[in-house]
Protein backbone atom coordinates (compact mmCIF):
# COMPACT_ATOMS: atom_id res chain seq x y z
CA UNK A 1 0.00 0.00 0.00
CA UNK A 2 1.39 3.48 -0.69
CA UNK A 3 1.34 6.28 1.49
CA UNK A 4 -0.74 9.43 -0.49
CA UNK A 5 2.92 11.66 0.70
CA UNK A 6 4.77 9.03 -1.93
CA UNK A 7 3.11 10.32 -4.88
CA UNK A 8 2.97 14.04 -4.13
CA UNK A 9 6.52 14.51 -2.51
CA UNK A 10 5.18 17.06 0.23
CA UNK A 11 1.82 16.26 1.15
CA UNK A 12 1.72 19.40 3.02
CA UNK A 13 0.55 20.98 0.31
CA UNK A 14 -0.84 24.17 0.22
CA UNK A 15 -2.40 26.82 -1.91
CA UNK A 16 0.47 28.69 -3.52
CA UNK A 17 -0.98 32.07 -1.84
CA UNK A 18 0.49 34.44 -4.28
CA UNK A 19 -1.37 32.54 -7.01
CA UNK A 20 -4.66 32.97 -5.39
CA UNK A 21 -4.55 36.47 -4.22
CA UNK A 22 -4.01 37.22 -8.05
CA UNK A 23 -6.88 35.27 -9.37
CA UNK A 24 -9.50 36.07 -6.68
CA UNK A 25 -8.26 39.21 -4.26
CA UNK A 26 -8.83 37.73 -1.67
CA UNK A 27 -6.44 35.58 0.91
CA UNK A 28 -9.38 32.65 2.00
CA UNK A 29 -10.80 30.20 -1.02
CA UNK A 30 -13.82 29.08 0.20
CA UNK A 31 -14.33 25.32 -1.30
CA UNK A 32 -18.17 23.49 -1.79
CA UNK A 33 -18.09 19.87 -1.92
CA UNK A 34 -21.79 18.05 -3.58
CA UNK A 35 -21.67 14.18 -3.50
CA UNK A 36 -24.34 12.27 -5.08
CA UNK A 37 -24.86 8.54 -4.84
CA UNK A 38 -23.58 5.57 -2.33
CA UNK A 39 -21.80 5.52 1.20
CA UNK A 40 -18.65 4.77 -0.58
CA UNK A 41 -18.64 8.48 -2.47
CA UNK A 42 -19.77 10.04 0.39
CA UNK A 43 -16.59 8.63 2.18
CA UNK A 44 -14.32 9.86 -1.11
CA UNK A 45 -15.82 13.51 -0.57
CA UNK A 46 -14.68 13.44 3.05
CA UNK A 47 -11.40 12.48 1.85
CA UNK A 48 -11.51 15.45 -0.93
CA UNK A 49 -12.85 17.98 1.97
CA UNK A 50 -9.59 16.68 3.74
CA UNK A 51 -6.90 17.50 0.80
CA UNK A 52 -8.93 20.95 0.46
CA UNK A 53 -8.24 22.01 3.90
CA UNK A 54 -5.02 20.66 4.45
CA UNK A 55 -4.53 22.79 1.14
CA UNK A 56 -5.54 25.83 3.05
CA UNK A 57 -9.10 26.06 1.82
CA UNK A 58 -12.53 26.50 4.20
CA UNK A 59 -14.89 24.33 3.53
CA UNK A 60 -18.56 26.27 3.18
CA UNK A 61 -22.28 24.61 2.91
CA UNK A 62 -22.61 27.80 0.35
CA UNK A 63 -22.10 27.05 -3.55
CA UNK A 64 -23.07 30.56 -4.25
CA UNK A 65 -20.11 31.71 -2.32
CA UNK A 66 -17.64 29.10 -3.07
CA UNK A 67 -14.70 29.69 -4.88
CA UNK A 68 -14.26 25.68 -5.99
CA UNK A 69 -16.96 23.92 -6.28
CA UNK A 70 -16.30 20.26 -6.67
CA UNK A 71 -19.41 17.94 -8.12
CA UNK A 72 -18.77 13.89 -6.88
CA UNK A 73 -20.77 11.74 -9.50
CA UNK A 74 -22.71 9.03 -9.06
CA UNK A 75 -23.50 6.66 -12.22
CA UNK A 76 -25.28 3.72 -11.00
CA UNK A 77 -28.85 4.70 -12.47
CA UNK A 78 -29.93 7.05 -15.31
CA UNK A 79 -32.28 9.69 -13.55
CA UNK A 80 -28.59 10.42 -11.46
CA UNK A 81 -26.96 11.38 -14.03
CA UNK A 82 -29.76 13.62 -15.37
CA UNK A 83 -30.25 15.10 -11.70
CA UNK A 84 -25.83 15.50 -11.84
CA UNK A 85 -26.26 17.28 -15.31
CA UNK A 86 -28.48 19.55 -14.66
CA UNK A 87 -26.44 20.60 -11.47
CA UNK A 88 -23.68 20.91 -13.69
CA UNK A 89 -25.80 23.07 -15.98
CA UNK A 90 -26.68 25.42 -13.54
CA UNK A 91 -22.94 26.18 -12.07
CA UNK A 92 -22.75 28.05 -15.61
CA UNK A 93 -24.64 31.29 -13.97
CA UNK A 94 -22.00 31.15 -11.24
CA UNK A 95 -19.06 30.98 -13.71
CA UNK A 96 -20.59 33.97 -15.58
CA UNK A 97 -20.79 35.73 -12.30
CA UNK A 98 -17.63 35.04 -11.07
CA UNK A 99 -14.91 33.98 -14.05
CA UNK A 100 -12.41 32.81 -11.53
CA UNK A 101 -14.92 30.15 -9.98
CA UNK A 102 -12.97 26.79 -10.34
CA UNK A 103 -15.48 24.38 -11.20
CA UNK A 104 -14.56 20.50 -10.80
CA UNK A 105 -15.99 17.00 -11.83
CA UNK A 106 -15.21 13.74 -10.66
CA UNK A 107 -16.33 10.27 -9.50
CA UNK A 108 -17.80 7.56 -11.16
CA UNK A 109 -19.45 9.17 -13.92
CA UNK A 110 -16.09 10.39 -15.17
CA UNK A 111 -14.93 6.94 -15.84
CA UNK A 112 -17.32 6.61 -18.78
CA UNK A 113 -15.67 8.42 -22.06
CA UNK A 114 -19.47 9.55 -23.20
CA UNK A 115 -19.96 11.33 -20.26
CA UNK A 116 -16.37 12.78 -20.32
CA UNK A 117 -17.34 13.86 -23.68
CA UNK A 118 -20.18 15.54 -23.10
CA UNK A 119 -19.12 17.65 -20.43
CA UNK A 120 -16.04 18.84 -22.63
CA UNK A 121 -18.28 19.51 -25.57
CA UNK A 122 -21.81 21.02 -23.77
CA UNK A 123 -19.82 22.15 -20.42
CA UNK A 124 -17.33 24.51 -21.55
CA UNK A 125 -17.09 26.24 -17.82
CA UNK A 126 -16.24 22.94 -16.12
CA UNK A 127 -12.32 23.13 -15.39
CA UNK A 128 -11.51 20.01 -13.97
CA UNK A 129 -12.57 16.27 -14.87
CA UNK A 130 -11.13 13.20 -13.16
CA UNK A 131 -12.30 9.77 -12.42
CA UNK A 132 -11.95 7.22 -9.61
CA UNK A 133 -8.28 6.05 -9.60
CA UNK A 134 -6.89 9.85 -9.48
CA UNK A 135 -7.92 10.66 -5.36
CA UNK A 136 -4.01 10.57 -4.85
CA UNK A 137 -3.10 13.47 -8.07
CA UNK A 138 -6.50 15.80 -6.52
CA UNK A 139 -3.79 18.23 -4.95
CA UNK A 140 -1.66 18.70 -8.15
CA UNK A 141 -4.21 18.98 -10.60
CA UNK A 142 -6.26 21.56 -8.82
CA UNK A 143 -2.85 23.62 -8.30
CA UNK A 144 -2.40 22.94 -12.09
CA UNK A 145 -5.77 24.65 -12.75
CA UNK A 146 -4.83 27.44 -10.66
CA UNK A 147 -1.40 27.73 -12.13
CA UNK A 148 -1.82 26.70 -16.17
CA UNK A 149 -5.59 28.61 -16.28
CA UNK A 150 -6.85 25.51 -18.54
CA UNK A 151 -9.04 22.86 -18.87
CA UNK A 152 -7.68 19.04 -17.19
CA UNK A 153 -9.06 16.16 -17.84
CA UNK A 154 -7.76 12.61 -15.84
CA UNK A 155 -10.22 9.27 -16.52
CA UNK A 156 -9.54 5.69 -17.50
CA UNK A 157 -6.56 5.08 -14.94
CA UNK A 158 -5.52 1.87 -14.84
CA UNK A 159 -3.95 2.66 -11.49
CA UNK A 160 -4.99 -0.28 -8.40
CA UNK A 161 -2.83 0.95 -5.80
CA UNK A 162 -4.82 1.66 -2.58
CA UNK A 163 -3.37 4.68 -1.23
CA UNK A 164 -3.39 4.92 2.42
CA UNK A 165 -2.93 8.95 4.77
CA UNK A 166 -5.51 10.72 2.96
CA UNK A 167 -7.04 13.66 5.32
CA UNK A 168 -10.50 13.24 5.57
CA UNK A 169 -13.07 15.73 6.80
CA UNK A 170 -15.71 13.70 8.49
CA UNK A 171 -19.18 15.09 7.88
CA UNK A 172 -20.56 13.61 11.16
CA UNK A 173 -18.72 13.48 14.90
CA UNK A 174 -20.90 10.00 15.78
CA UNK A 175 -20.76 8.04 12.63
CA UNK A 176 -17.80 7.18 10.73
CA UNK A 177 -16.99 5.47 7.10
CA UNK A 178 -14.45 3.16 6.90
CA UNK A 179 -14.21 1.59 3.49
CA UNK A 180 -12.13 -2.26 3.83
CA UNK A 181 -12.13 -2.33 -0.04
CA UNK A 182 -12.91 -0.69 -3.38
CA UNK A 183 -14.10 -1.69 -6.66
CA UNK A 184 -15.96 -5.11 -8.22
CA UNK A 185 -15.19 -8.85 -9.78
CA UNK A 186 -18.89 -9.71 -9.70
CA UNK A 187 -19.93 -8.16 -13.29
CA UNK A 188 -23.85 -8.07 -12.52
CA UNK A 189 -25.35 -7.79 -16.20
CA UNK A 190 -26.97 -4.84 -15.29
CA UNK A 191 -24.19 -3.04 -13.14
CA UNK A 192 -21.70 -0.24 -14.26
CA UNK A 193 -19.35 -0.20 -10.95
CA UNK A 194 -16.82 -2.89 -12.26
CA UNK A 195 -16.37 -0.57 -15.06
CA UNK A 196 -16.12 2.86 -13.23
CA UNK A 197 -14.59 1.36 -10.04
CA UNK A 198 -12.28 -1.02 -11.33
CA UNK A 199 -11.51 -4.77 -9.89
CA UNK A 200 -11.86 -5.37 -6.54
CA UNK A 201 -8.84 -4.62 -4.04
CA UNK A 202 -8.52 -4.97 -0.61
CA UNK A 203 -6.75 -2.47 2.27
CA UNK A 204 -4.31 -4.18 4.96
CA UNK A 205 -6.26 -5.38 7.66
CA UNK A 206 -3.45 -2.99 9.57
CA UNK A 207 -4.40 0.36 8.06
CA UNK A 208 -8.14 -0.47 8.39
CA UNK A 209 -7.47 -1.42 12.18
CA UNK A 210 -5.52 1.56 12.77
CA UNK A 211 -8.12 3.60 11.30
CA UNK A 212 -11.24 2.02 13.42
CA UNK A 213 -8.74 2.23 16.48
CA UNK A 214 -8.28 6.03 16.23
CA UNK A 215 -11.56 6.78 15.26
CA UNK A 216 -13.24 5.24 18.61
CA UNK A 217 -10.31 6.97 20.49
CA UNK A 218 -11.71 10.05 19.35
CA UNK A 219 -15.02 9.95 20.30
CA UNK A 220 -17.02 8.01 17.11
CA UNK A 221 -19.51 5.63 18.11
CA UNK A 222 -20.36 3.64 15.40
CA UNK A 223 -17.93 2.84 12.42
CA UNK A 224 -19.01 1.55 8.93
CA UNK A 225 -17.29 -0.68 6.90
CA UNK A 226 -17.79 -0.51 3.50
CA UNK A 227 -17.10 -1.68 0.18
CA UNK A 228 -18.72 -2.67 -3.04
CA UNK A 229 -18.87 -5.92 -2.50
CA UNK A 230 -17.66 -6.01 1.41
CA UNK A 231 -17.81 -9.52 2.44
CA UNK A 232 -15.53 -10.54 -0.36
CA UNK A 233 -12.74 -8.26 1.48
CA UNK A 234 -9.40 -10.01 1.78
CA UNK A 235 -8.86 -12.45 -1.25
CA UNK A 236 -6.07 -10.64 -3.18
CA UNK A 237 -4.27 -9.87 -0.24
CA UNK A 238 -0.80 -11.22 0.89
CA UNK A 239 -2.41 -11.67 4.32
CA UNK A 240 -4.21 -14.64 5.48
CA UNK A 241 -7.84 -12.61 6.31
CA UNK A 242 -11.01 -13.10 5.60
CA UNK A 243 -14.53 -10.11 5.96
CA UNK A 244 -15.08 -12.38 9.23
CA UNK A 245 -11.43 -12.49 10.69
CA UNK A 246 -11.70 -8.84 9.78
CA UNK A 247 -14.90 -8.04 11.87
CA UNK A 248 -13.86 -10.26 14.33
CA UNK A 249 -10.39 -8.53 15.25
CA UNK A 250 -12.91 -5.09 14.92
CA UNK A 251 -15.00 -6.72 17.76
CA UNK A 252 -12.06 -6.24 20.07
CA UNK A 253 -11.80 -2.83 20.80
CA UNK A 254 -12.87 -1.41 24.52
CA UNK A 255 -15.89 0.57 25.69
CA UNK A 256 -19.08 0.82 23.56
CA UNK A 257 -19.69 1.20 20.02
CA UNK A 258 -20.86 -0.65 16.99
CA UNK A 259 -19.73 -2.20 13.59
CA UNK A 260 -21.98 -1.96 10.59
CA UNK A 261 -20.69 -3.37 7.16
CA UNK A 262 -22.03 -2.41 3.20
CA UNK A 263 -23.18 -3.92 0.67
CA UNK A 264 -22.88 -7.35 1.25
CA UNK A 265 -23.11 -10.18 -1.80
CA UNK A 266 -25.12 -13.61 -1.15
CA UNK A 267 -22.65 -15.40 -2.76
CA UNK A 268 -20.14 -14.16 -0.15
CA UNK A 269 -22.43 -14.68 2.96
CA UNK A 270 -20.74 -17.72 4.72
CA UNK A 271 -21.89 -19.29 7.73
CA UNK A 272 -18.68 -17.82 9.07
CA UNK A 273 -19.56 -14.71 8.52
CA UNK A 274 -22.53 -15.06 10.25
CA UNK A 275 -21.39 -17.42 13.48
CA UNK A 276 -19.64 -14.16 13.71
CA UNK A 277 -22.26 -11.65 13.56
CA UNK A 278 -24.09 -13.35 16.39
CA UNK A 279 -21.21 -13.95 18.52
CA UNK A 280 -19.74 -10.48 18.57
CA UNK A 281 -20.63 -7.71 21.44
CA UNK A 282 -20.16 -4.57 18.82
CA UNK A 283 -21.23 -6.02 15.55
CA UNK A 284 -25.04 -4.87 14.51
CA UNK A 285 -27.64 -7.30 14.20
CA UNK A 286 -28.47 -5.65 10.96
CA UNK A 287 -28.23 -7.20 8.01
CA UNK A 288 -28.29 -5.74 4.39
CA UNK A 289 -28.35 -8.77 1.68
CA UNK A 290 -29.19 -7.55 -1.74
CA UNK A 291 -30.84 -10.39 -3.75
CA UNK A 292 -32.08 -8.13 -6.85
CA UNK A 293 -35.08 -10.70 -7.64
CA UNK A 294 -37.18 -13.27 -6.68
CA UNK A 295 -36.78 -14.89 -9.93
CA UNK A 296 -33.74 -17.93 -10.84
CA UNK A 297 -34.20 -17.31 -14.21
CA UNK A 298 -33.90 -13.46 -13.80
CA UNK A 299 -31.55 -13.63 -11.34
CA UNK A 300 -29.29 -16.04 -13.93
CA UNK A 301 -29.74 -13.21 -16.35
CA UNK A 302 -28.45 -11.04 -13.95
CA UNK A 303 -25.26 -13.05 -13.45
CA UNK A 304 -25.72 -13.10 -9.70
CA UNK A 305 -24.24 -16.69 -8.94
CA UNK A 306 -26.90 -17.67 -6.56
CA UNK A 307 -30.40 -18.96 -6.67
CA UNK A 308 -33.81 -18.26 -4.74
CA UNK A 309 -33.53 -21.15 -2.25
CA UNK A 310 -29.76 -20.53 -1.89
CA UNK A 311 -30.64 -16.97 -0.74
CA UNK A 312 -33.03 -18.40 1.50
CA UNK A 313 -30.98 -20.92 2.80
CA UNK A 314 -28.51 -17.91 4.20
CA UNK A 315 -31.55 -15.97 5.40
CA UNK A 316 -32.81 -18.81 7.48
CA UNK A 317 -29.49 -19.43 8.88
CA UNK A 318 -29.12 -16.10 9.88
CA UNK A 319 -32.67 -16.00 11.36
CA UNK A 320 -31.35 -19.09 13.49
CA UNK A 321 -28.43 -17.74 14.57
CA UNK A 322 -28.60 -14.07 15.11
CA UNK A 323 -31.41 -12.78 18.26
CA UNK A 324 -33.34 -9.88 17.04
CA UNK A 325 -31.55 -10.20 13.10
CA UNK A 326 -32.77 -6.74 11.15
CA UNK A 327 -32.92 -7.62 7.32
CA UNK A 328 -32.80 -5.08 4.50
CA UNK A 329 -32.17 -5.64 0.85
CA UNK A 330 -31.88 -4.26 -2.80
CA UNK A 331 -34.48 -4.94 -5.58
CA UNK A 332 -34.71 -4.14 -9.17
CA UNK A 333 -38.09 -3.99 -10.84
CA UNK A 334 -38.62 -4.74 -14.86
CA UNK A 335 -35.20 -6.37 -15.45
CA UNK A 336 -35.10 -6.70 -19.49
CA UNK A 337 -37.48 -9.72 -20.45
CA UNK A 338 -38.58 -10.19 -16.76
CA UNK A 339 -42.58 -10.77 -16.90
CA UNK A 340 -44.93 -10.63 -14.58
CA UNK A 341 -45.52 -13.93 -13.15
CA UNK A 342 -41.68 -13.82 -12.57
CA UNK A 343 -42.36 -9.93 -10.86
CA UNK A 344 -44.51 -12.02 -8.34
CA UNK A 345 -41.86 -14.18 -7.32
CA UNK A 346 -39.99 -11.11 -5.97
CA UNK A 347 -43.30 -10.22 -4.46
CA UNK A 348 -43.33 -13.76 -2.72
CA UNK A 349 -39.83 -13.97 -1.06
CA UNK A 350 -40.23 -10.38 0.12
CA UNK A 351 -43.38 -11.46 1.89
CA UNK A 352 -41.38 -14.74 3.19
CA UNK A 353 -38.46 -13.53 4.32
CA UNK A 354 -40.15 -9.65 6.20
CA UNK A 355 -37.42 -7.57 5.45
CA UNK A 356 -37.13 -4.36 7.61
CA UNK A 357 -36.24 -2.26 4.88
CA UNK A 358 -36.04 -2.50 1.33
CA UNK A 359 -34.42 -0.28 -1.15
CA UNK A 360 -35.98 -0.55 -4.44
CA UNK A 361 -35.70 0.61 -8.11
CA UNK A 362 -37.03 0.33 -11.68
CA UNK A 363 -34.50 -1.46 -14.25
CA UNK A 364 -32.24 1.13 -15.71
CA UNK A 365 -29.98 0.63 -18.92
CA UNK A 366 -26.44 1.22 -18.09
CA UNK A 367 -24.24 1.56 -21.58
CA UNK A 368 -21.51 -0.83 -21.61
CA UNK A 369 -23.48 -3.47 -19.59
CA UNK A 370 -24.67 -6.44 -20.97
CA UNK A 371 -28.14 -6.15 -19.85
CA UNK A 372 -28.07 -2.64 -21.92
CA UNK A 373 -28.51 -4.83 -25.04
CA UNK A 374 -31.34 -7.09 -24.00
CA UNK A 375 -34.43 -6.37 -25.72
CA UNK A 376 -37.38 -4.99 -23.02
CA UNK A 377 -40.33 -5.05 -24.41
CA UNK A 378 -42.18 -4.30 -20.63
CA UNK A 379 -43.30 -0.27 -20.61
CA UNK A 380 -41.73 1.80 -17.79
CA UNK A 381 -45.29 2.67 -16.76
CA UNK A 382 -46.18 -1.15 -16.14
CA UNK A 383 -42.85 -1.58 -14.49
CA UNK A 384 -44.03 1.63 -12.26
CA UNK A 385 -47.69 -0.66 -11.35
CA UNK A 386 -45.24 -3.06 -10.29
CA UNK A 387 -43.03 -1.34 -8.19
CA UNK A 388 -45.88 0.31 -6.80
CA UNK A 389 -47.38 -3.14 -5.77
CA UNK A 390 -43.95 -4.04 -4.25
CA UNK A 391 -43.86 -0.82 -1.88
CA UNK A 392 -47.16 -1.54 -0.87
CA UNK A 393 -46.60 -4.63 0.10
CA UNK A 394 -43.15 -3.59 2.09
CA UNK A 395 -45.37 -0.99 4.00
CA UNK A 396 -47.74 -3.04 5.19
CA UNK A 397 -44.73 -5.32 6.58
CA UNK A 398 -42.54 -2.35 7.85
CA UNK A 399 -45.47 -0.99 9.79
CA UNK A 400 -45.94 -4.41 11.55
CA UNK A 401 -42.30 -4.20 12.68
CA UNK A 402 -42.54 -1.01 13.77
CA UNK A 403 -46.29 -1.60 15.81
CA UNK A 404 -44.66 -4.71 17.80
CA UNK A 405 -42.11 -2.08 18.48
CA UNK A 406 -44.43 0.05 20.52
CA UNK A 407 -43.93 0.07 24.18
CA UNK A 408 -40.94 -1.61 23.86
CA UNK A 409 -37.00 -0.47 24.86
CA UNK A 410 -34.13 -0.23 22.43
CA UNK A 411 -30.59 0.41 22.88
CA UNK A 412 -30.30 3.16 20.92
CA UNK A 413 -26.91 5.66 19.57
CA UNK A 414 -28.40 9.47 19.33
CA UNK A 415 -27.01 10.65 15.91
CA UNK A 416 -27.67 13.80 15.03
CA UNK A 417 -30.88 16.52 16.10
CA UNK A 418 -33.95 16.68 14.08
CA UNK A 419 -33.18 20.61 12.92
CA UNK A 420 -34.68 22.19 16.31
CA UNK A 421 -32.85 21.27 19.35
CA UNK A 422 -35.92 19.34 20.69
CA UNK A 423 -36.34 16.14 18.26
CA UNK A 424 -33.07 14.09 17.93
CA UNK A 425 -32.73 10.89 15.94
CA UNK A 426 -31.57 8.05 17.65
CA UNK A 427 -30.63 4.74 15.96
CA UNK A 428 -30.93 1.08 16.87
CA UNK A 429 -28.88 -1.98 16.75
CA UNK A 430 -31.46 -2.80 13.83
CA UNK A 431 -30.40 0.48 12.03
CA UNK A 432 -33.95 1.35 12.56
CA UNK A 433 -34.73 5.49 13.60
CA UNK A 434 -36.41 6.66 16.27
CA UNK A 435 -36.69 10.02 17.03
CA UNK A 436 -36.59 11.45 20.57
CA UNK A 437 -39.11 13.61 21.77
CA UNK A 438 -38.66 13.74 25.52
CA UNK A 439 -35.41 12.65 27.11
CA UNK A 440 -33.24 15.76 26.39
CA UNK A 441 -29.93 15.64 24.26
CA UNK A 442 -27.93 12.80 23.97
CA UNK A 443 -26.13 13.64 20.69
CA UNK A 444 -22.65 11.22 20.22
CA UNK A 445 -23.95 8.90 23.44
CA UNK A 446 -26.22 5.60 23.63
CA UNK A 447 -29.25 5.76 25.98
CA UNK A 448 -32.30 3.71 25.98
CA UNK A 449 -35.23 4.71 24.45
CA UNK A 450 -38.94 3.07 25.03
CA UNK A 451 -41.17 3.64 21.83
CA UNK A 452 -44.48 6.03 22.51
CA UNK A 453 -45.97 5.89 18.95
CA UNK A 454 -45.98 4.84 15.12
CA UNK A 455 -46.99 6.81 12.84
CA UNK A 456 -46.41 5.98 9.10
CA UNK A 457 -42.97 4.83 8.92
CA UNK A 458 -41.76 6.69 12.01
CA UNK A 459 -41.66 5.86 15.42
CA UNK A 460 -41.31 8.65 18.18
CA UNK A 461 -39.92 7.54 22.07
CA UNK A 462 -38.64 8.73 24.87
CA UNK A 463 -35.23 8.52 26.64
CA UNK A 464 -35.55 6.05 29.61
Amino acid sequence: MLKAKDLQGDYNLILDYALVVKRFSKKCIYAFVKTYGCQQNVSDGERMCGILERMGCIITDCEENADIIIINTCAIREHAQNKIFGHIGSLKRLKKQNPNLVIAVCGCMTEQKNEIQKIKESYPFVDLVFGTHSMNLFSKMLLDVFREKKRIFVSGSKDENIYEGFPVKRASKVKAFVPVMYGCDNFCSYCIVPYVRGRERSRKAEDILDETQKLLENGYKEIVFLGQNVNSYGKKLDEDIDFAQLLRRADNFGGEYRIRFMTSHPKDATKELIDTIAESKHICHNFHLPFQSGSDRILKAMNRKYTRDSYLDIIDYAKKRIKNLSLSSDIIVGFPGETYEEFQDTLSLVKQVRFTSLFTFIYSPRSGTPAALLPDPVPKKEKTRWLMQLLKVQDEISFEIHRNMLGKRFRVLVDHDLGDKSRFLGRTDGNLGIEIVEGGNFVGRFADAEVMDVIGRTLKGKIV
